[in-house]
């Protein structure tokens, strides 16, 4: 187990029963750069990683 899942259940239990949008995943992630510019590479790299998941190979 990467220590990063313990974020990703702590999300699931939290937040597993709500549907949310791209768009508000998009203001979260933008808020979250905002307050912690230094994950703003990683957080560019998830969200290319999000958009392109659907890309074929």
């Amino acid at each position: 187990m990467y220590f990063t899942d313990r974020g990703i259940e702590e999300l699931v239990a939290r937040r597993g029963e709500e549907q949310v949008g791209v768009e508000w995943l998009a203001d979260r992630l933008q808020a979250f750069v905002d307050t912690h510019p230094e994950f703003e590479t990683a957080v560019d790299r998830l969200a290319t990683w999000l958009a392109r998941a659907d890309d074929d190979d």
